[in-house]
C-alpha cells in the first residue's frame, strides 16, 4: 500500500495553525521574561541572600528540577482549584512555564554569580555601595554575560517543552496539530508541519537571544 502525502488542508486550517504559533510565542515571551526575573532573584537568594531564605529557595529549585513539567502543569491547573483558586488554561500554562524556567535559570545564573571574583565585591564596598547596589551594578551584568549562551539554550528548551500545555486544552501549536489530525486523519502531515514550525521557532528564538545578548552586552559583541 502506497501512502500519498496530502498537504491541501493547510489552506483550510491556516487560522488554527497561526493561532497556535501566536499562543506558543506568547507563552515563551511571558515565560522567558518572568522566568529569568524569578531565576535572578532566586540566584541572588541562594548565593548572597539571607540565611533564612536560602533553604526555602533551595527547596523550590530542587522540587521543580526533579519533577516532570507535565506534573507541575497538572498540579497548577487541576490541583489548585481544589484550594479555591480557579485558573484559565493560558494562565496556568504561563505560571507553570515561569515557575519551571525560574528554577532552571536560578542554577545557571547562580553559577555566573559564584564565578565573580571577590575583588569585585570589595570594589563595590570601597565605593560605599550597599550590597544590593553592588549586586545590581557590579555583579549581575558580568554574571549574565558569562552564562548567556547556557541561559539562551534553556529558554529554547522550555519553549519546546511548552508543547505539553495542549494537555490542558491551551491552544498552542501542538493543540492545533492535534485538532487538525483529528479532523483530517492526516496525522503524518499534521505533525510534520508542526515539527518544522517548532524547528523554525527554535532557530529564530536562539538567534533573537543572540541579538538581545549583543544589545545587553555590547562589549562582548564587539569582541
Amino acid at each position: 500500500m502506497t501512502y500519498i502525502f496530502e498537504f491541501g488542508w493547510l489552506a483550510e486550517y491556516y487560522p488554527q495553525i497561526l493561532k497556535g504559533v501566536l499562543t506558543t510565542l506568547q507563552l515563551i515571551a511571558v515565560g522567558a521574561v518572568l522566568g529569568i526575573a524569578l531565576g535572578t532573584f532566586c540566584a541572588w537568594a541562594r548565593a548572597l541572600g539571607p540565611s533564612w531564605l536560602k533553604p526555602i529557595v533551595a527547596a523550590y529549585v530542587e522540587l521543580i528540577r526533579n519533577t516532570p513539567f507535565l506534573i507541575q502543569l497538572f498540579f497548577i491547573f487541576f490541583g489548585l482549584p481544589s484550594l479555591g483558586l480557579q485558573l484559565g488554561e493560558l494562565t496556568a500554562a504561563n505560571i507553570a512555564m515561569v515557575v519551571n524556567l525560574g528554577a532552571y535559570s536560578c542554577e545557571i545564573i547562580r553559577a555566573g554569580i559564584q564565578a565573580t571574583p571577590k575583588g569585585q565585591f570589595e570594589a563595590g564596598a570601597s565605593l560605599a555601595m550597599t550590597p544590593f547596589e553592588t549586586f545590581r551594578h557590579v555583579v549581575l551584568v558580568p554574571s549574565l554575560q558569562r552564562i548567556w549562551p547556557a541561559l539562551s539554550s534553556q529558554v529554547v528548551i522550555v519553549m519546546l517543552g511548552s508543547s505539553v500545555v495542549s494537555q490542558i486544552a491551551a491552544e498552542d501549536l501542538t493543540f492545533a496539530a492535534n485538532f487538525i489530525q483529528s479532523r483530517t486523519f492526516r496525522a503524518f502531515e499534521a505533525y510534520i508541519v508542526s515539527t518544522l514550525i517548532y524547528l523554525c521557532l527554535a532557530i529564530l528564538l536562539r538567534q533573537a537571544l543572540v541579538v538581545v545578548g549583543g544589545f545587553i552586552f555590547p562589549r562582548r559583541a564587539a569582541r
